[in-house]
């Protein structure tokens, strides 16, 4: 061990695996030339002795930046443009560690342009692809391809579980709907209706969400009965006009549940009908809809991602998928904030 540098260095590396200093380089910036059982005996000795790379070096090893592209969906759903501010933010910072982000926005709920969007992207001009995942065929296939033509896949929010990606960043989304459900069931009287209101059911973090939600609402509040879920595209006109109809056509409803977007919609059809302050309402993301919800009464609780601390991950998993595990730490859990008009920042 380097005692002046305090760390433990790639000469101690080379000697604990018993190999050459240019078989540690090969190993430890990913090229060609060395057989799997001395590949194994580098990565052995990096965990018996604590090796941790130097990115910077490693960086300049690899002659150039490390890239990502975002696919982001495009239109009226805010937290989605906070992801992209939020991804736009970072990227600023990341160029102090050769990190080099391009965030593309397509179009929203659209299976198409998005496994469009995944076969587009050349392995020659980035390493790594951050996307929100729709659970449709199509899209496996189009990550499949992507994973086989060399890109690093991360899921960011939406899952797409039983796929070739490589890391999720996002909440857990069963909790939150079980969060959701715990709240609720609090909120109602015995034998009250609770409308469900989703984006889409192709996006896995609403079908978790409502999942959560049915199996603590079956466990612990089984006098409770479930309406919906209707589906709104995370998309204002038409959550309005959903949940509008919705409404009117359930007007025994103690209380609603949105699991995606679209909120300024749902506002307005709540309003529309006076049931601001009678209808207990609960939505996700912190947003100007959302904040304006629960300062006027009709929206009760918002459950709240973090995109910055989301996209602060998503960093942190590139860089351990492109360089290697030992290039940053394991990301942070994103925790599930809840406000309330009291506890609004």
């Amino acid at each position: 061990m380097d005692e002046r540098a305090g760390r433990v260095t790639v000469h101690d590396l080379a000697r604990a695996a018993g190999v050459s200093l240019a078989t540690v380089d090969r190993v430890l910036n990913g090229r060609s030339g060395v057989r799997p059982a001395t590949a194994e005996k580098v990565e052995m000795a990096i965990e018996r002795i604590g090796f941790r790379r130097d990115m910077t070096a490693s960086m300049l090893a690899r002659g150039r930046d490390l890239r990502a592209h975002f696919l982001l969906p495009d239109g009226t759903n805010q937290f989605m443009g906070k992801l992209a501010d939020a991804a736009q933010n970072l990227g600023r910072l990341a160029r102090a560690e050769r990190g080099l982000f391009e965030i593309e926005r397509i179009k929203a709920m659209d299976a198409r342009a998005l496994a469009a969007g995944l076969d587009a992207i050349n392995p020659e001009t980035a390493d790594c692809v951050v996307f929100v995942a729709i659970d449709k065929p199509e899209i496996h296939a189009a990550v499949t391809r992507a994973h086989k033509r060399g890109l690093k896949l991360i899921t960011l929010v939406s899952d797409l579980p039983g796929s070739d990606r490589q890391a999720f960043i996002g909440i857990d989304n069963l909790a939150a709907g079980r969060t959701a459900a715990s709240l609720m069931g609090r909120f109602l009287p015995d034998g009250a209706r609770v409308g469900l209101v989703a984006g889409s059911l192709g996006l896995i973090d609403h079908s978790q969400r409502i999942a959560g939600f049915r199996e603590v609402i079956d466990a612990e509040f089984p006098s409770l009965q479930i309406a919906g879920p209707v589906e709104g595209q995370d998309a204002f006109s038409l959550t309005y006009e959903t949940v509008l109809a919705f409404l009117k056509a359930h007007p025994d409803l103690g209380g609603l549940y949105n699991v995606g977007a679209g909120n300024a919609g749902l506002i307005m059809a709540v309003n529309e009908l006076g049931l601001a302050g009678k209808l207990r309402v609960i939505a996700h993301e912190l947003t100007g809809p959302t904040r304006a919800g629960l300062e006027s009464g009709a929206i009760d609780l918002v459950l709240d991602q973090d995109p910055e601390a989301e996209l602060r991950a998503v960093w942190t998993s590139i860089k351990r998928l492109v360089l290697g595990a030992d290039a940053a730490d394991p990301p942070h859990r994103i925790e599930i904030k809840v406000f309330l008009r009291d506890n609004l920042r």
